[in-house]
């Protein structure tokens, strides 16, 4: 069983807190958070969900780049700091098709490039689309993790404050039915980048020949090798996140849920499909558990919330569960969520 919140990113670079919809996950994500920073650690707090509550949570306004909302200067939390934002679907759907579309258009003669607009405009509705813009931004954030290099060698354009680099970064994600299909796509959209990239080998094999027969110019030559960077560093970048993901050491996932029939089942179901894709479950958190001894009504809630418990314990065993009371008051504000590690449970709560 996680001792506490901090034993739930212990070690991780990259932590992701997903659930069902109104389980509690964007409080447990953002108490992990405060907890790092207070711990000494400088965290990044990303909220992924469209529905975004981080801001209301926090008492602040956050916007798509970094807002400070700790900073310990020295002193017992050394140089924790933390740092969140709410990631703005249109904007990175925007930033998305944009350098798709660059890239597509270069692929293609340049008659054709009004039908890659028109394409384009048409994607920007399509399924899929917006979690591949999603997909990319959270590449592109992960990067900020220090020692966690641009595919390019570079400080990447998200970084506001590249002096930074965080210790850990920690994403409160759409509800798990999104976020499934979100871990789903770095292989699919690395296979996708894989077969533009033979395209363009193809062509640059020809555009060969045809270097030997005096058909092709210096421009050509230094439009492919673009193309190609940009391809490869594509690759490069899903590749990583992959391989992240897949990586336990580096990566944790927490799964937030209530003590009840549906996201009991949701949870074991969303469990079942990342060990699918190779993603392992870190910890789970079940949260807001009835207290036994507040009375007869929360008695009898606590007892029907007993044998869910084991149906989880039973069904992803080996799988530490860290348990949170019912909180008696709202939490919100830093001293709302510093307030969320006492709420913890010791061990063999059932």
């Amino acid at each position: 069983m996680p001792a506490d919140l901090t034993a739930l990113a212990a070690g991780a670079r990259v932590v992701f807190f997903s659930g069902k919809g109104g389980v509690g996950k964007t409080t447990l994500a953002a108490a992990t958070a405060v907890a790092e920073a207070d711990a000494g650690r400088r965290v990044l707090l990303v909220s992924t969900d469209p529905a975004h509550n981080l801001g209301h949570l926090f008492g602040a306004r956050l916007t798509d780049a970094p807002t400070a909302l700790i900073q310990h200067d020295d002193g017992a939390c050394g140089a924790g700091r933390l740092d969140a934002l709410e990631l703005d679907p249109a904007a990175a759907t925007e930033k998305h098709l944009r350098e798709v579309g660059a890239t597509i258009r270069a692929l293609m003669p340049e008659h054709l490039h009004r039908e890659v607009d028109k394409y384009l405009r048409l994607a920007s509705e399509a399924p899929g689309t917006h979690e591949a813009s999603v997909l990319e931004r959270i590449a592109e954030l992960t990067e900020q993790v220090a020692g966690e290099a641009d595919p390019a060698g570079r400080q990447s354009t998200a970084s506001a404050q590249p002096e930074v680099g965080y210790d850990v970064v920690i994403f409160d994600t759409a509800p798990s039915g999104h976020t499934a299909r979100l871990m789903e796509l770095p292989e699919m959209m690395t296979a996708w980048t894989d077969g533009l990239l033979k395209r363009r080998e193809a062509s640059e094999k020809f555009g060969a020949a045809l270097v030997g027969l005096g058909g092709k110019s210096g421009a050509a030559e230094t439009r492919d090798a673009r193309i190609r960077s940009v391809l490869t560093r594509r690759r490069t970048r899903f590749a990583k996140l992959r391989e992240l993901l897949s990586d336990p050491a580096r990566c944790a996932f927490v799964l937030v849920l209530a003590a009840e029939r549906l996201p009991v089942a949701e949870t074991i179901e969303f469990a079942g499909q990342l060990r699918a894709q190779g993603i392992g479950v870190r910890s789970l958190v079940v949260n807001k558990r009835s207290p036994a001894d507040a009375g007869e009504f929360l008695a009898r809630r606590r007892a029907q919330e007993k044998p869910f418990v084991a149906d989880l314990a039973s069904a992803l065993p080996g799988v530490p569960v860290l348990n949170l009371r019912l909180a008696a008051e709202e939490i919100r504000g830093l001293d709302g969520l510093r307030s969320v590690p006492g709420l913890a449970e010791g061990p063999g709560a059932g």
